[in-house]
């Protein structure tokens, strides 16, 4: 009897022991989805202040120094996970001629291979910090702010890439998301990342203060609640707002000589039916009574989502909306696809006043999976290509401009939207206004939501008013505070016109840009290197 009580005792502590090393990983995990919360559908931006502080504590205390790159997995699986969970909207691909069983499989493995490929990054940071346990909580703080950066800079320098932690306030607080002027949307990030870095440092100082008094047997109740650490992350964030609150306060001037009237047709074609001669009678009818309601509107441009006529260059002068505008005599940005050689482009054409094309701009950065296969050498045998076109879609160039009629615009087609060096680049060369053309009509409305999110930090960037137009939604203008001026429904068939200004302003960001990571990277390295150096300085001695 006493064998099997200690045999089922020795099997529970065994269990016990089991679920204590998983117990980092739950908590990582479960403040990674809490980090993905912040984003749409939920929008629960306050959470970004502290999601990551757990993951900071965890890396830092836990036992096992050289065995963080665990939990620090699950966290960015977690967040990942959660803020991309919208890719899943792409099945069935049925309309696409997949499958729905293929096409299940090819819907989680994206997500899946994006999700872990996010993870990895969170891993990278934890290998990072998992070294500096020993350090000065000030230098923890740093280098793991410099890190946090400069990893989400060299992540945004691939094909990969959406959920930066800066996104995480955007569209609810403006305010924050104005220290993006200064030098981009690691600013923002930064502040994210060093208030957590506070709050978790902070947290281990309060515990190792409660063990020092218990081990001197001093009474609980002369343990204080509060810190330095938490009074600095609470001074720096209001310090922080107080910066962008000055920032958004700037008055935006709006002179006559710079107004221009622009109209959106939202079409409202599903993808299923692009393909199919009634997609594009759809498609043409659409386009062409929305032009000619806004025409008839006053307006000085119109504006046409990604691919709102699915034909080639060689083709648009044959559609009843080049016909229109022939007509009536006002410009439209018309999106269709471009041809060059054997392959096509995604592209956005000018049509001036006469019907003819005087500008073109070509989709540079192409969705992953989706537009193209990443290391397509190993993984195109896995996921089969998405596009509806059976010819070789390839990348428009890194350094085009996109001259108007109105002047040198900032042109972005759909997932360019998460790229804020597009947008610098274009506004340091003369870009005085953004036309943002998009179809998201594949995903649910979580997905344009954060696409509009997106749009809108890289109007306050760059201190210009922003027309986005899309297929299904959410189409709409923002001015150069980020405010949105109108917003479509979803999956409607809209036409709006809203009066922007061009700008010529340069913000501190566009002149400079990412001018802060390598600063923080620096002195955080030159911070912890003098003090390696005092130490072994000491030694000697």
């Amino acid at each position: 009897m006493q064998k099997k009580q200690s045999k089922k005792q020795g099997e529970q502590g065994k269990q016990g022991e089991r679920f204590i090393s998983l117990l980092p990983c739950l908590i990582a995990l479960a403040s990674g989805i809490l980090m993905g919360l912040t984003v749409a559908p939920v929008g629960a931006w306050l959470l970004a202040w502290v999601a990551l502080a757990p993951l900071w504590v965890l890396v830092v205390t836990s036992a096992k120094r050289k065995n963080q790159s665990p939990p620090a997995l699950f966290w960015g699986i977690g967040y990942h996970g959660v803020a991309l969970s919208w890719i899943t909207g792409i099945h069935p691909m049925t309309w696409l001629g997949v499958p729905w069983l293929p096409s299940l499989l090819i819907t989680l493995f994206c997500w899946g291979f994006i999700s872990v490929f996010g993870g990895v990054f969170v891993a990278i940071w934890a290998a990072v910090m998992v070294r500096l346990n020993g350090q000065k909580p000030w230098l923890r703080i740093l280098i793991g702010t410099a890190v946090w950066c400069g990893l989400e800079s060299l992540w945004s320098a691939g094909p990969l890439w959406w959920s930066s932690l800066a996104y995480t306030q955007s569209p609810h607080n403006l305010l924050i998301l104005h220290l993006g002027q200064l030098s981009g949307p690691n600013t923002v990030t930064a502040a994210i990342a060093a208030i957590n870095g506070l709050i978790a440092e902070g947290w281990m100082n309060r515990l190792r203060a409660a063990s020092r008094r218990e081990d001197a047997k001093i009474s609980s109740a002369s343990w204080q609640f509060v810190n330095k650490y938490w009074v600095i992350a609470t001074g720096l964030l209001i310090t922080l707002h107080l910066i962008g609150f000055i920032l958004y306060s700037r008055p935006i001037a709006q002179l006559p000589e710079a107004a221009l009237k622009v109209g959106i047709v939202q079409g409202n074609i599903p993808n299923r039916l692009l393909r199919s001669s009634e997609g594009f009678r759809r498609a043409q009818e659409n386009y062409t009574n929305g032009y000619l309601t806004l025409a008839d509107q006053g307006v000085d441009a119109v504006l046409t989502p990604e691919g709102a006529l699915p034909i080639f260059q060689r083709n648009l002068m044959q559609t009843t909306l080049v016909s229109a505008v022939k007509e009536k005599g006002i410009v439209a940005w018309i999106g269709a696809f471009g041809e060059r050689g054997d392959s096509y482009t995604i592209s956005l054409f000018t049509f001036n006043s006469k019907g003819e094309i005087v500008s073109r701009y070509d989709k540079s950065k192409l969705v992953p999976l989706g537009e193209y296969i990443p290391f397509e050498e190993i993984l195109g045998g896995i996921v089969q290509r998405l596009s509806p076109l059976e010819a070789h879609q390839v990348a428009g160039s890194a350094n085009q401009i996109f001259d108007t009629p109105f002047g040198r615009a900032i042109a972005s087609i759909c997932y360019e939207s998460a790229f804020p060096e597009q947008f610098r680049r274009q506004a340091a060369a003369g870009g005085q206004f953004i036309v943002s053309s998009s179809n998201d009509a594949h995903y649910t409305a979580s997905m344009p939501f954060q696409h509009h999110a997106q749009d809108i930090m890289r109007a306050i960037e760059t201190d210009r008013w922003s027309a986005r137009a899309t297929n299904t939604g959410y189409s709409g203008f923002i001015d150069p505070h980020g405010r949105t001026l109108w917003i479509s429904g979803y999956n409607t068939y809209e036409t709006h016109a809203e009066t922007i200004y061009r700008r010529q302003t340069q913000t501190l960001y566009v002149r400079w840009g990412d001018w802060l990571t390598p600063l923080l990277l620096i002195s955080s390295g030159g911070a912890w290197l003098l003090i390696q150096l005092g130490h072994s300085k000491k030694i000697t001695d």
